[in-house]
């Protein structure tokens, strides 16, 4: 099975390595505008080989689109003269805007995911293998694909053991709001509260493994962070405003000595990890 994957960076380089571990099954062909990440790329054995131009892809059995949702939007514009047969699968974190942009002619084509992995870091050396061991893979719309090109994701996805779910494309943003882009939002927050101390070095000096925990994800990249942002703006308000409203209760106790309330109300916080 011939996979393009077009974006070579920490998802598309990941997905390349975890298909690799099957050469008998695949070969990973890649894309991608950025010169240096081609040839980063080709170094570090995340693909088998570089796609001559954007048609050779397109004669793929199967197109990863690993790239920010715009692009992916702009992208399926070009792909509506693939094979009928051709399956399309996109990692976009905003799915309902992917949806209602890929255009109809090929909708049965694509397969809408998101994989709820990922890591600060970016580009081809970011890539790693066993990204997606174990991690979710939440499939969109699903009734939209056609039942080859949901087969096909399907072992795809059992082949990189990967945990699939069935989502609609709405509930997914909003949930992915709550879980993931809130929680960026609240990173960068906190790195910037830190920086515009009057000596951010010495409380630097003083952090520890939860500052640093919390703090990490402030590193990811602020190009495709704000998109995400953007995409999801309404989710990301909703999620935002919920965060604010629990701060302000946790202020408000402190405020007033409520010390009985604000420590059930952090024991009501530690029952998340029953769940996870």
């Amino acid at each position: 099975m011939n996979i393009g994957i077009i974006g070579l960076g920490l998802m598309g380089g990941s997905l390349g390595l975890a298909l690799k571990k099957l050469p008998k099954k695949y070969t990973i062909m890649g894309y991608d505008h950025n010169k240096q990440h081609k040839k980063d790329a080709l170094k570090l054995e995340l693909i088998d080989k570089l796609a001559t131009d954007f048609d050779e892809i397109k004669r793929c059995d199967v197109i990863v689109l690993t790239i920010p949702v715009d692009a992916i939007i702009k992208t399926s514009q070009t792909l509506q003269d693939v094979p009928s047969e051709c399956t399309i699968i996109d990692f976009g974190s905003s799915k309902e805007r992917i949806d209602a942009g890929i255009p109809p002619s090929i909708r049965q084509n694509f397969v809408t995911a998101h994989p709820m992995t990922g890591t600060e870091k970016f580009g081809p050396s970011a890539a790693i293998e066993g990204l997606y061991t174990d991690k979710v893979m939440v499939l969109c719309n699903q009734e939209k694909s056609g039942e080859n090109q949901k087969d096909t994701a399907l072992e795809i996805f059992k082949d990189i053991e990967a945990k699939v779910v069935f989502m609609g494309a709405k509930e997914h943003d909003r949930h992915a709001a709550f879980i993931s882009h809130m929680p960026h939002a609240v990173s960068y927050s906190i790195a910037n509260s830190v920086m515009k101390q009057e000596d951010p070095t010495s409380i630097t000096a003083l952090a520890g493994g939860g500052f640093k925990s919390m703090s990490r994800i402030a590193k990811s990249s602020p190009n495709m962070w704000e998109d995400i942002f953007r995409q999801n703006k309404s989710n990301l308000l909703e999620s935002i405003k919920a965060f604010n409203k629990e701060m302000k209760l946790c202020q408000t106790m402190i405020e007033n000595e409520e010390w009985d309330k604000l420590h059930q109300w952090m024991a009501d916080a530690n029952k998340l990890h029953d769940i996870l």
